[in-house]
Formats: C-alpha cells, sequence, structure tokens
C-alpha cells in the first residue's frame, strides 16, 4: 500500500509542479515547492507531538473551538484574545518595544481568522509557553509558532491573506534559527519570496503563493503524513527535477538504482560480505553528497537506529539546503546527522581537518559520485595535504583521485567505500597510473564494476564503482562488467531489480561463473597489464573467436580449385567451338 502511494503522491505532485510553474525555471521552481513540502512535514509532526504532550488540553481547545463556531462567535472569540494577549504584554518587566514585538508576534497568529487548538492553548498559558516549548525541544527536537505550522500558512493561502508572504518570510526565518538547537541558517536561503519569478511586486508575488500553497495543501489531503511515503516523494520530485534540469542535475542527484547498488555493497561485511549485512555502522560519509538521497538509502538498507552519526559535504549551496531538508523529511533528528556547506578537495571542514590521528573520524562506510573529471587546483601545499602525501596529487585536468583519496583517508580499517568514477581512472597514465599502482600494491581495490552508458541526466558516458578496503581478505580483484545488462528507457538507461541483484551477488559471493560477465584477476596478472584496470583486458563481452582448421581450409580451397579448372576446361571447348580465343 505505502508503494502505491507514494507513486500515487509523487504524481500528484509533479502534476501539480508542472501546473503551476508556467514558464519559471525548473531548478527555481523546485526550490520553493520543495520548502513548502519540507515546511507541510515538519508542522504536522509539530502538532501531533503538541496533541500528545498536551493531551486533554489539546483535546478540551478542540472542543472550544467547536462550540465557538456552533455559536457562531469566532469573530466576538479572536477579539478577545487579542484583548487578553495585550492586558498580558503590558503587564510584563519588559521594555516597551520589546513588549511591543512580543504582542505583534502573537497577534500575526490571528491574521487568518481562523482559531486552532495549539493556538488557543498558547494563548490560554502565555505563561507558560517557554516551559511547553522547551518540553517540545526535548522530545522532538524543535518547535515551530503556531502561525507558522502549515495549516495557518494553508488557511492564508486559502483566504487569498495579504499577509502570507510576510508570514512565510518570519516563517522561514524561525526555523532557520530558532526551531533546532543545531541552527540550520540558510536553510531557505535559496527560497527567495521576493523574486520577480514570483511576480513583479509584492501583491502579485503574494497571489502567486497562495495558488501553489493551496494546491499542494490540496494535493495532500488524501495522503498520510508519513515520513517514508513524503520522504520518497520528496526523492522523486527531485528526480523528476532533475530529469527537466538536463546536465545541471548531475550536480546533485543520483539514479536511485545506482545508490542502490553503492548502498547494499557498503552495508554488507567488509572482510567476508558473504556473511551477510552489518547490524551496525558507526559513522557513514559522503563527501559529495549532493541531495543526501546517498546517505538516506544507506540508512534504509540497515533501518532506522543502526548508524551511529551521518556526515555529509556539499559543495553547492541549493543541494546542500535540499539535503539537510531530506534527512529531517526522512525522520531523522538534526542530532543524528552533520551536513556541511564547503569544498571536499580543500577539506574545510573542521571535523575532517583533525590532525591529531586519535581523533581522526573513521567511517564504516563512504559513499560518493563526485564531479567526474572535474578540473582543480593543486599546490605545493596540497602536496603535503595527509590525504594525499603518501600517493601524490591527481591532475589538474581530472580531481577523480583527489576524490577518492580523501574518502579513503576516512574510512574505518573495518570499513568499505564505494565510488562512482569514470573509467578513465583505470587506465590513464601519469600521476593516476601513480596513485592506482599504489592503492593495488597495498592491496586496497577490492573491486570494479563497470556500469551501463546513459545512466546519469549529467553525462551518457559509461562510469564505474570502485570499492576500497583499508583490510581486505582477497588478494585478487575482482572485475564485474554489467555494461550490457539494463532497459534501454527514453531518456536514460535503466537498471532493473534483477540487474541490481545480480551485480551485488555477484560482489557478495565473489562469484566467476560467467566468464564474460565477471572474474577474479590475480595481483600477478595486473601487474603484468602494468597496473592497468581497463575492464575489457579482463572480463570482455565480445564473441569468442571461432577456433579454424587449417586442414580443412586447405582441403576446402583445393576442392574450389578442381571445380575452376574443370569450368575452365569447358568453357574453352565452348569457346573454342565459336572460333574465340580461350582463356590462358
Amino acid at each position: 500500500m505505502k508503494d502505491t502511494q507514494q507513486k500515487q503522491l509523487g504524481a500528484t505532485l509533479w502534476g501539480i509542479a508542472d501546473k503551476l510553474r508556467g514558464a519559471m525555471n525548473a531548478d527555481d521552481f523546485r526550490d520553493y515547492m520543495l520548502s513548502f513540502l519540507f515546511l507541510r512535514y515538519l508542522s504536522d509532526n509539530y502538532e501531533e507531538a503538541a496533541k500528545k504532550e498536551l493531551g486533554s488540553d489539546y483535546l478540551n481547545c478542540a472542543d472550544r473551538i467547536k462550540s465557538i463556531a456552533i455559536a457562531g462567535k469566532q469573530d466576538e472569540t479572536i477579539n478577545l484574545i487579542k484583548e487578553q494577549a495585550a492586558e498580558y504584554f503590558s503587564k510584563q518587566q519588559l521594555e516597551e518595544k520589546a513588549k511591543d514585538m512580543m504582542l505583534e508576534e502573537h497577534l500575526a497568529s490571528l491574521e487568518s481568522n481562523k482559531l486552532t487548538p495549539l493556538m488557543l492553548w498558547y494563548n490560554d498559558n502565555l505563561d507558560q509557553v517557554a516551559m511547553f516549548e522547551k518540553q517540545m525541544r526535548r522530545k522532538v527536537h524543535f518547535v515551530i509558532k503556531p502561525h507558522y505550522l502549515w495549516s495557518n500558512i494553508y488557511e492564508l493561502a486559502r483566504i487569498q491573506s495579504k499577509y502570507l508572504l510576510k508570514t512565510l518570510q518570519a516563517g522561514f526565518k524561525f526555523i532557520e534559527n530558532e526551531s533546532f538547537d543545531s541552527t540550520f541558517r540558510g536553510l531557505f536561503s535559496e527560497v527567495n519570496l521576493d523574486s520577480d519569478k514570483l511576480g513583479k511586486n509584492y501583491e502579485s508575488r503574494n497571489t502567486m503563493l497562495c495558488s501553489i500553497i493551496t494546491e499542494i495543501a490540496e494535493g495532500l489531503t488524501d495522503f498520510p503524513n508519513e515520513s517514508d511515503i513524503l520522504g520518497d516523494a520528496y526523492e522523486y520530485l527531485i528526480s523528476q527535477f532533475a530529469a527537466g534540469s538536463g546536465k545541471k542535475a548531475g550536480e546533485f542527484y543520483t539514479p536511485q538504482q545506482i545508490s542502490t547498488i553503492l548502498s547494499r555493497i557498503v552495508t554488507l561485511d567488509s572482510q567476508d560480505p558473504s556473511t551477510g549485512k552489518k547490524k551496525q555502522l558507526k559513522n557513514v560519509l559522503d563527501f559529495a553528497c549532493g541531495s543526501g538521497s546517498l546517505l538516506i538509502n544507506v540508512r534504509k538498507q540497515l533501518g532506522a537506529n543502526s548508524i551511529g552519526q551521518i556526515y555529509g559535504q556539499e559543495k553547492n549551496i541549493t543541494t546542500y539546503n535540499l539535503a539537510r531538508m531530506n534527512m529531517l523529511l526522512h525522520g531523522l533528528k538534526d542530532s543524528e546527522f552533520k551536513i556541511f556547506h564547503g569544498d571536499s578537495l580543500l577539506n574545510d571542514w573542521d571535523i575532517l581537518n583533525e590532525m591529531n590521528p586519535s581523533k581522526k573520524l573513521e567511517c564504516d562506510a563512504v559513499v560518493a559520485n563526485p564531479p567526474f573529471s572535474y578540473r582543480w587546483e593543486p599546490n605545493d601545499t596540497l602536496a603535503e595535504d595527509f590525504r594525499f602525501k603518501s600517493y601524490g596529487l591527481a591532475p589538474k585536468s581530472a580531481a577523480d583521485f583527489a576524490f577518492l583519496l580523501h574518502g579513503f583517508h576516512f574510512l574505518s580499517g573495518e570499513g568499505t567505500m564505494a565510488i562512482i568514477l569514470p573509467h578513465g581512472v583505470l587506465f590513464r597514465g601519469g600521476a593516476e597510473e601513480k596513485i592506482r599502482t599504489k592503492l593495488l600494491k597495498d592491496g586496497n581495490i577490492d573491486t570494479i564494476i563497470g556500469l551501463p552508458a546513459n545512466l546519469f541526466f549529467s553525462t551518457g558516458i559509461p562510469v564505474c564503482i570502485l570499492v576500497l578496503k583499508k583490510c581486505k581478505k582477497f588478494d585478487d580483484v575482482l572485475f564485474i562488467n554489467a555494461s550490457e545488462y539494463y532497459d534501454r528507457g527514453k531518456r536514460q538507461n535503466v537498471l532493473m531489480p534483477e540487474h541490481i541483484d545480480r551485480i551485488v551477488d555477484t560482489y557478495q559471493y565473489r562469484k566467476e561463473d560467467d566468464k564474460k560477465y565477471s572474474r577474479r584477476v590475480s595481483m600477478e596478472e595486473i601487474e603484468k597489464n602494468d597496473y592497468n584496470l581497463n575492464i575489457s583486458r579482463y572480463v570482455s563481452t565480445a564473441a569468442e573467436e571461432e577456433i579454424v582448421n587449417l586442414a580443412d581450409v586447405k582441403e576446402n580451397l583445393d576442392e574450389i580449385e578442381d571445380a575452376i579448372n574443370q569450368a575452365k576446361v569447358r568453357h574453352n571447348q565452348y569457346l573454342k567451338e565459336l572460333g574465340l580465343p580461350e582463356l590462358p
């Protein structure tokens, strides 16, 4: 049922996006829509938790609202609430400016003219609000004021209130700076509510937002606010927007089928994958995490509470924010993950730049889909960097091995790393050959998986997965050539479940029952090939050449020559009878 709901919700939301965005760029509309979906998820979770925390008080407030509506006294009640609030704040021992600000914020919750149980409780218990919010931070790790909740935002949109835009701006700012103990500064930095793309002036932008939010709210009505359903719908929307964005999408989105391969591989026992999945991972790292889908997929493989801490780093500010929202939407608490906005190649994250070996972050799983053949600026300082010093620097034209060595440095002795890279890393010479050779001689490259072409939105080239370990059991390298096994899609090729299962099973049990698909290659053979790891050298899908029996060929040629001579004799007889010159 959940799978069906996820697909239906994804399709519903994408239909709304397609309908409303008009001429707006897909990337721009994505930021608005995903942010509103995120707000709805947070709001519903908070209201449900508040209902549980307040118990009978919440239910009494709900009953009072029904009675007020039946009696037709809503406007009268709202005016009374305003008077009570003004009297309460006037008695507080604060500066007049502070009193006015607090009163103004409280009255903002009434701009929709709709009473909610939480709003009513806040007004009845103004002196207990601080204690209640402290308790909510302890239990659900965040707080949202009643007027910033989705229910109030939707009501403002439904009645086309002129206060919607102003309330949204204040609500986003509150969530960024005050909702969580871990400050989520800049979470909505790319959501420009003052953008001309929404409208030329405040009124037109407000009207556009009313339409978007009303459509989303009504589209979500029939679906539960469950993290797995909403989270997967969020992932679906990211993938759809990625498809619409073409090559730019490669910056932030790893197709789910490839993400699943990496996730399943790194969650298997590193020493002997055939024994199955690990029960627990201490730390997981994706240093080019994009929207966070790879990290979430790793968590799905093991289940909630199976990972000590999730670490992600992302250079692009927009996708960095998407990743943080994505984590929360999938039910992670803010204390369970750390996502950093920065450049992995420069290693500007303090957590990863610890010089004391005893404090070094070590991860049981490292996954990554970094930018392919990214141009970077290696220098003398980076040459002495602890990540690269023993291997040398990747060339300026392609940072592929720089990304690999960055992640590999933080891999634990019992961990597994799986990284997606272009095929060039397997055979290019120069500095890359030196790095590749050292990794092979040290026994760190465990498996190489060749994937089909055209799986990504960002590129049509075939790519490979490198699986690395610091203490691997086997002294050979497993090559898997899966390049011919896929379904052809309209835009991209697709790996079906049976293709994914075959790759993972071959890795897990180190199968080589089909020599055109996989083979375990000894280090002696790799050394004879000058440490060139081009997959086709070891596992070729080309048809085998037929063995030729030369004796049979000679006999066949002799027979043909005899036939030619006999035909020539007969032909010359005809020519002689006709008085024509004979053939020599």
